[in-house]
């Protein structure tokens, strides 16, 4: 498995990064603990998850289940960059959501007793809270630091210009400020190009996007659905909504001889920007199929197709719609 330095730091991760979501709702902790296994056997050390996954309010089913494979040992947490989130709502009573320092450090603390560790790797905001002065985020997320439970702070679904306030205000107080951004990017979703990549480029933040596979629906959606296979939900909607463009693209995939799956996933990473895509394997063997895409090298006629079939917004701004 080859490895990247997450943006400006000098920590070391895994080209992939393992998300966690469908642990839970979708994949039973013993097939979540075999994943979790098998990601370590493929050298797959970046676990992405958040306070929120399981979809319980209050009760972080995913984090508990992640706390139990670790606690099972031999050596699982130090093998692991642990990435998880805060933002979302935890309760029904005022501050058990959004990035006030009340709810950032007690939500942290939660986090941790559920992950069963003494240290979050990165803590992510989840999205940005309008609401919250960076001097207080700031001075919430330094405490955390200086404790020892928290080691880099990341974002996401920030805009471009969050990211520049964020550190800006970081700066001003001598701290590292955000290390990452965590954005939805993939070959249908590219409005990122247009400010968000720039400036994780310009200050230094590793970009990991997630759904890289649109929920599916880059991964063969419309084949699956002709043959009668089972797809997602929301891979239905998609491939009905951009179904002449999987058309094509999946047409395309067919005459380079690689799995959609593989060359979304491809080219997602050929971006020099990206530290690492998140992908969400519900099983064994889709965790085994997403490492297939490191192999994978598009050519520049292939990227030129893919471009042709779903265009970005033109590069980024102010270029992409000013003279």
């Amino acid at each position: 498995m080859k490895t990247t330095r997450l943006g400006r730091t000098g920590l070391k991760v895994s080209r992939l990064c393992l998300g966690t979501m469908n642990f839970g709702p979708h994949t039973t902790e013993e097939d979540s603990h075999r994943v979790m296994d098998e990601a370590h056997e493929l050298g797959i050390n970046f676990f992405d998850t958040a306070n929120v996954y399981g979809w319980k309010k209050g009760e972080g089913v995913t984090e508990q289940i992640i706390g139990r494979w670790i606690a099972k040992g031999g050596g699982r947490r130090d093998k692991t960059v642990l990435a998880t989130k805060v933002y979302g709502s935890m309760g029904d009573w005022p501050n058990e959501g959004h990035l006030s320092a009340y709810h950032v450090i007690r939500a942290c603390e939660a986090s941790l007793k559920r992950l069963q560790t003494d240290r979050i790797d990165l803590y992510q905001m989840h999205h940005i809270d309008r609401d919250t002065p960076w001097e207080e985020l700031w001075q919430a997320m330094e405490t955390l630091v200086r404790q020892g439970k928290v080691l880099y702070v990341g974002s996401s679904n920030f805009a471009g210009w969050h990211i520049a306030q964020a550190n800006e205000a970081a700066r001003s107080r001598h701290f590292l400020g955000l290390v990452s951004e965590q954005s939805l990017y993939n070959l249908i979703d590219r409005t990122v190009e247009l400010e968000v990549i720039p400036a994780c480029k310009g200050y230094g933040l590793g970009f990991i996007p997630w759904s890289p596979l649109k929920g599916g629906a880059l991964a063969g959606a419309l084949k699956s659905a002709k043959e009668g296979r089972r797809s997602s939900e929301f891979a239905q909607k998609n491939a009905t909504r951009f179904e002449q463009k999987l058309e094509k693209y999946e047409a395309l995939c067919e005459k380079i001889g690689v799995a959609p799956a593989d060359v979304a996933l491809a080219w997602v990473l050929a971006n020099p920007a990206v530290t690492a895509p998140i992908i969400g394997p519900r099983t064994s063997a889709q965790l085994a199929s997403a490492a297939k895409a490191l192999d994978v090298t598009l050519d520049e006629a292939t990227m030129k197709a893919l471009d042709e079939i779903f265009p970005g917004p033109g590069g980024a701004a102010p270029e992409a719609y000013a003279w």
